[in-house]
């Protein structure tokens, strides 16, 4: 074995001989790490071939049956099920709940199926006690300890279970490579071997992965595209609200949210979203708003906050939480020209309720009337929801769903809906909230 130091971009994999503070393919900067590959290993002859039988896109092939998690909130997000062979990663910040939610999974899926639990951060007497804290503890489910790739590859031949959960990925090593673990040879190895093991054997695997200071998904990027579905676990660790989140997944869409609430008993599904959203809303409340967006395929009902208040410095400032910042300066902007409203001198702050993140422009209306709201000291019209995308030039622009939105502000007895439908612009919309006084 002959072994070499080298520098790889964690963002574009590109090597160089020493350690660059810019990425000279990509730009990113403080990017590299240090990593020891074998020069040797690769360099053996190639066997010879045979060539493979191409079939033809239009004969039919035969479709496995999706395996439950008896969690409807993640078969939503995972497009009905989880497919036999697939490989899944699930990544997310610490103490979010990851662990948490997987062994309920695990647990689910045991009623019926084998299922093993490889550990390389917790002990097998720390999953247990979660086990029995949680209720769940089939017999079918099985856990290990073990953080040494060729052992745990190994082992799941010997047992052939049919979902295997492996926690993390950072932490697992294989032999063949000197470097420590999570390094980027050692977690793209790892995980190609895995891989290879899931779709040969047809076993169902997630894999659990860290995120960096950033929110994103730790290690290479290579990592996100050699999995079929990535999956993000959000929400405020001091709040019991999580948010799952796919970013690809080959087997369904990318676009389903599962909504949960996590406490002691572990994390409990949120079937009415909108109503647990405005729980606890106050009523005639000045610079709240009720937001309808589409998460996924669904309808949410979602509360935005403003407050608007005198600056004491020559710049005033604005935040958001929840909102894209940028957005909110434009939306600021179209007020200030087309709403003929002064906030040069005003601090503006903006939240939306729940940790939920707002990002289609449907939410636009509804921060513009929010911070409108406080700013004229006078709360919007009773029981009325909102939503639409607001142009530069202070029109109005119609977005998807309609009836979808509609409907679900009925249902939770929102009588009074402000949107493009019936508004043309934002000067409209602030002249009719002004004549409801």
């Amino acid at each position: 074995m002959k072994l070499r130091t080298v520098y790889i971009c964690g963002e574009c994999q590109h090597e160089s001989q020493k350690w660059l503070g810019k990425c000279p393919e990509c730009n990113a900067w403080n990017s590299f790490s240090e990593d020891v590959i074998d020069v040797k290993k690769g360099l053996s002859k190639t066997p010879r071939l045979s060539a493979a039988s191409p079939l033809p896109i239009s004969k039919p092939l035969s479709t496995q049956e999706r395996t439950s998690s008896k969690i409807d909130e993640f078969d939503r997000v995972m497009g009905g099920g989880i497919v036999p062979g697939s490989l899944t990663l699930l990544s997310g910040e610490p103490g979010i709940g990851k662990s948490t939610l997987t062994l309920q999974i695990a647990s689910n899926i045991a009623q019926t199926k084998n299922v093993l639990i490889i550990s390389g951060e917790e002990s097998v007497e720390q999953i247990c006690a979660r086990a029995q804290r949680l209720k769940s503890t089939p017999e079918k489910l099985k856990v290990l300890n073990e953080h040494n790739l060729e052992n745990i590859l190994e082992t799941i031949k010997s047992e052939n279970p049919d979902f295997v959960i492996i926690d993390s990925i950072q932490v697992i090593s294989s032999e063949d490579f000197p470097s420590a673990a999570g390094s980027i040879t050692q977690v793209r190895y790892c995980t190609e071997r895995i891989m290879e093991l899931a779709k040969t054997k047809t076993i169902s695997t997630m894999l659990i992965g860290h995120v960096n200071k950033d929110g994103n998904l730790a290690g290479p990027r290579v990592l996100e595209h050699l999995v079929d579905t990535v999956l993000h676990l959000e929400g405020d660790r001091f709040q019991n609200f999580r948010v799952l989140k796919t970013a690809k997944n080959r087997f369904g869409s990318c676009s389903e949210i599962g909504i949960f609430d996590m406490n002691e008993n572990g994390m409990h599904e949120i079937k009415n979203p909108s109503a647990h959203l405005l729980d606890g809303r106050k009523e005639n409340a000045i610079g709240s708003s009720i937001n309808i967006t589409i998460e996924g395929t669904r309808p949410i009902l979602i509360e935005v906050q403003a407050l608007v208040s005198k600056s004491n410095f020559g710049y005033p400032k604005r935040t958001s939480n929840g909102f894209d910042l940028n957005r909110l300066q434009i939306l600021i902007a179209v007020l200030q020209k087309h709403g003929n409203l002064n906030l040069e001198d005003q601090d503006v702050f903006v939240n939306v309720v729940g940790g939920i993140k707002l990002t289609e422009p449907a939410a636009d209306l509804a921060v513009l009337t929010a911070i409108a709201s406080s700013l004229l000291k006078k709360p919007l019209p009773k029981n009325s929801a909102i939503f639409g995308e607001v142009g530069l030039s202070g029109e109005l622009r119609r977005v998807t769903q309609n009836e979808k939105r509609v409907k679900e502000a009925q249902k939770m007895e929102f009588s009074e809906i402000i949107s493009p439908n019936e508004h043309k612009d934002v000067k409209s919309v602030l002249e009719k909230i002004s004549r409801y006084y």
